[in-house]
């Protein structure tokens, strides 16, 4: 009972990778109406992206 399975596993990953995606992404839309530009929202995205990506490679990835 304490193996996880592989749809588990999947919907763990895909969390991290929206939460990333919001966070940041929020972050950056907030940034943007405050400051009156339009870029932040775009690096918050990727930011979002790629801090995501390194949190699931962390958590999940291979020891060699």
């Amino acid at each position: 009972m304490g193996e996880q399975s592989g749809m588990d596993a999947g919907l763990r990953v895909l969390s991290i990778l929206i939460a990333g995606l919001v966070f940041y992404g929020g972050l950056g839309w907030l940034l943007d109406s405050w400051l009156h530009t339009s870029w932040c929202l775009p690096v918050g995205i990727i930011v979002g992206a790629a801090a995501g990506v390194y949190l699931v490679i962390a958590k999940y990835g291979r020891s060699v």
